[in-house]
């Protein structure tokens, strides 16, 4: 009988454990995941990229400066949807978001979770410039444990409004008012 308790005591001792383990683990890579998925960003006109691209510097903010190439291409594209941006550098003209509707991101947020998830569409219409080299300049220290980083991003702005359409997500510019 005492042996059997011991047995069982064991046992809980081993899943309690484990159980800790786990949930320390699963914390650390919802944090991970915040950091990579946090739109958190400035866009600024570089200049007027090819025909039907944007050209524009993406500030973006990370713990980790490894990170601030791929998180650069998502904000960029996250930006010429939902936000637009002011007239810059060299001729640059402000940008209206593609999106008309402000609310467009929560309405069809289960389409932009797999849009902007790792190797999701997002990567189509997005190259960094410079292979994503990053100048001494736009590697800024903003806190203890926060960078601001910029890169400079060209963005296929027509095919990813042809897309965006083509899914059902945004109104064509035909579609009227």
């Amino acid at each position: 009988m005492k042996n059997h308790i011991n047995t069982i005591v064991l046992l809980f001792l081993v899943v309690f454990t484990f159980s800790l383990n786990v949930d320390a683990q699963s914390k650390r890579e919802s944090k991970k995941t915040k950091d990579a998925h946090e739109w958190r960003y400035e866009l600024d006109c570089m200049s007027t990229g090819k025909q039907g691209t944007y050209l524009v510097k993406v500030w973006s903010y990370s713990k980790k400066p490894q990170l601030a190439i791929e998180k650069a291409k998502r904000n960029a594209v996250h930006g010429v949807i939902f936000k637009g941006f002011a007239a810059g550098k060299q001729g640059c003209k402000s940008q209206k978001p593609l999106a008309r509707n402000s609310n467009l991101e929560s309405e069809q947020s289960s389409y932009f979770k797999t849009f902007f998830g790792e190797g999701g569409k997002y990567m189509k219409f997005v190259t960094a410039s410079n292979d994503g080299a990053i100048a001494a300049g736009d590697r800024l220290k903003v806190s203890k444990k926060m960078y601001k980083i910029g890169i400079v991003i060209s963005v296929n702005k027509d095919e990813l409004r042809k897309t965006l359409e083509q899914d059902g997500i945004i109104k064509g510019l035909a579609s009227g008012f």
